[in-house]
């Protein structure tokens, strides 16, 4: 088989499939490719609206899983696996992406969009070759030599280089009767296929005809997989790559041959074929002027595409769009009437209805809501987070960052002239604002505003603070800047021996009673008002801070915790919850954020807790955001 050797060149390997797909194991099974089967946890929340194109979504998420896998299996034992192989397979229909349907409904929502029409299946694929610092240092070739495109995520003890590609295939499905759709639907067959459909079983009596590589529509386009592994595997000749030098910008129709040679040379198949209209699958658009060879005739790769920077320059639209959607309550409209016609939204938060559905769509983009042919709904993580009173909601942040953060950020460029107090409030301090003496609210309402976005991301993470590590040695905490006390009702939760102190200014104290449900542990919970950098602490076993330091700037920092080190007695503790730094996030891929003014790793909390008097100095996670440090007060 001619294949055979292309895939010879993996056998020596250690190759693992990022995936628990039962499809995908069998085809390259099936191929002869031996390998190791790792299923990643990348959550696939990517945001669809931010890509150009489907397969851009498919070939972003298939490498993400494949380096997530890649950075555990490392972090692990400190050794990497050769090749992490990841896929992502998607059904796109009229620029809309169907993934795996959430329940019956939804797939009958998917499979009565694709009666009657053509439809594409795209798989991304990424082939991750991994090779450890040491092995590195010691001069070892840890990847093919066509392969020179970095992963963002290496960070000099595991080296990542990533080649990606997506496939096409093009399915036509038969006008489907409701009594076909549910008899299938019934089956449980469509409730873990993109697209809500298998055609290697049942779903193949839904299928007038196909356009492409079979395989790929059931998970892995296993020919175009065959060819990457010929084109990394098989350098050009130097015959080949000389023809490719030019002393000038090519004319236009020889680009097409210049792609072929991206990362080494032309395919050995003969052909990239598989996108539309002429375009070559996993191609990116080449910069004018770039340069196609070296000195040495060796073809150089164009840059990798910056999706990344695309991302952040419209991600402004993606948050307005949520933000608006908060303030007029269309989420909590929904909750209460929905499903929804645009012109019945508009007529309740009293708006136009080409403005409302236009919203609405960009809602439906962002994956907030749902569109049937009844109208818009929630969905899941709406109705838990934006609708305003639920237990777990978030749109009193979203709220707040609209009418406070996203004024200050307009004129960010002013902010940074100005100096530190208007880059404090504009970089994203928020939890640090009512500590500060500085912090401009508007009177009560903009107090109150701001503690409403407090506690709903307080809520968030309290539980995950709480229980970071076991402090059940101490009977009495003072949560410093505690706020609405979210997370001094989840210490005396779970810890019942515990009396806790919330100390906080007196306009927040004053306020904090609207936010106290009745509870058991209510009794040891006191408000106290005060000005943590005037006033003396109250006396407690263990001082807490949350979100709180890296929001100072660095004299304010030291200055807090002098007066926390003087107040702490000998045995005494500190507990620190702060925002995680990207690399050590959970997922492995954490959305871009707006720098705070200072950013402080786990090193530079021990340093500084340690300078203050504080040993024992431990670090842990918790949960996917934040990180927790808990110090003990040593004798003078």
């Amino acid at each position: 088989m001619v294949l055979c050797p292309v895939i010879g060149k993996l056998l020596q390997k250690h190759v693992v499939l990022a995936s628990a797909s039962p499809r995908r194991q069998e085809i390259l099974s099936n191929a002869g490719l031996r390998f190791e089967v790792v299923p990643s946890r990348f959550k696939e929340k990517l945001p669809k609206a931010s890509f150009p194109t489907p397969h851009a979504y498919a070939v972003e998420t298939a490498k993400q899983k494949a380096l997530e896998v890649a950075s555990r299996m490392y972090q692990k034992d400190l050794r990497a696996p050769d090749i992490v192989i990841g896929a992502d397979t998607i059904v796109a229909v009229e620029g809309l992406i169907l993934e795996k349907p959430v329940d019956k409904q939804d797939a009958y929502r998917m499979l009565s969009r694709l009666s009657g029409k053509e439809h594409s299946v795209f798989t991304g694929v990424a082939i991750v070759h991994c090779c450890s610092h040491a092995a590195l240092t010691r001069g070892h070739m840890c990847r093919p030599r066509a392969l020179t495109r970095r992963s963002p995520l290496a960070d000099g003890q595991l080296d990542t280089h990533v080649s990606d590609f997506h496939e096409e295939t093009r399915v036509k499905f038969s006008e489907l009767s409701e009594e076909l759709l549910w008899e299938y639907i019934d089956s449980g067959e469509p409730m873990d296929k993109a697209g809500g459909y298998g055609i290697q079983a049942l779903g193949g009596m839904l299928v007038e005809h196909v356009c492409g590589d079979f395989l790929n529509v059931v998970g892995f386009p296993l020919n175009r997989f065959c060819k990457e592994l010929a084109r990394l595997y098989y350098p050009p000749r130097a015959q080949d790559v000389q023809r490719l030098k030019h002393d000038s910008i090519p004319a236009v129709d020889t680009f097409e041959d210049l792609s072929d040679a991206e990362g080494g040379g032309p395919d050995p198949a003969g052909s990239h074929e598989g996108g539309r209209g002429g375009e070559k699958v996993g191609e990116r658009p080449q910069a004018l002027g770039a340069p196609h060879a070296d000195l040495n005739g060796a073809a150089e790769n164009r840059p990798p595409f910056p999706t990344g920077l695309l991302e952040l320059m419209d991600a402004f639209k993606a948050s307005k769009a949520l933000f608006t959607a908060c303030k007029l309550q269309v989420f909590d409209v929904l909750q209460d009437q929905g499903p929804l016609k645009a012109a019945d939204v508009a007529r309740r938060i009293d708006a136009s209805t080409g403005g409302t559905e236009r919203l609405l769509d960009a809602c439906v983009a962002l994956g907030l809501l749902d569109r049937t042919d009844r109208g818009y709904s929630n969905t899941e993580a709406a109705t838990l987070h934006l609708v305003s009173d639920g237990e777990h909601s978030l749109h009193g942040l979203a709220v707040y960052h609209d009418d406070h953060v996203w004024d200050l950020l307009t004129h960010l460029d002013r902010a940074v002239r100005e100096g530190a107090g208007p880059t404090h409030r504009a970089l994203g301090a928020m939890q640090a604002e009512p500590l500060c003496q500085d912090a401009p609210h508007e009177g009560a309402e903009g107090t109150l505003r701001f503690m409403r976005a407090a506690h709903g991301l307080g809520t968030l993470t309290a539980r995950h603070v709480a229980t970071a590590f076991d402090l059940s040695r101490f009977s009495s905490a003072c949560d410093l800047g505690g706020c609405t006390g979210a997370l001094a009702r989840e210490l005396a939760q779970e810890y019942p021996r515990l009396q806790v102190t919330v100390f906080d200014r007196p306009e927040v104290i004053e306020l904090a009673g609207r936010f106290q449900p009745e509870g058991p542990q209510t009794g040891r919970i006191r408000f106290l008002p005060g000005h943590v950098f005037q006033d003396a602490l109250p006396e407690a076993d263990l001082y807490v801070l949350s979100g709180i330091l890296q929001d100072l700037p660095g004299d304010k920092v030291n200055e807090l915790l002098s007066r926390i080190s003087n107040s702490c007695k000998p045995g005494g503790g500190i507990l620190v919850a702060e925002a995680a730094l990207a690399e050590e996030a959970a997922e492995a891929v954490a959305p871009a954020r707006i720098p705070r003014l200072r950013t402080l790793s786990p090193s530079d909390h021990q340093q500084l807790l340690r300078r203050h008097g504080f040993r024992e100095v431990q670090v842990a996670r918790a949960g996917a955001l934040l990180r927790v440090v808990l110090g003990t007060r040593a004798a003078p």
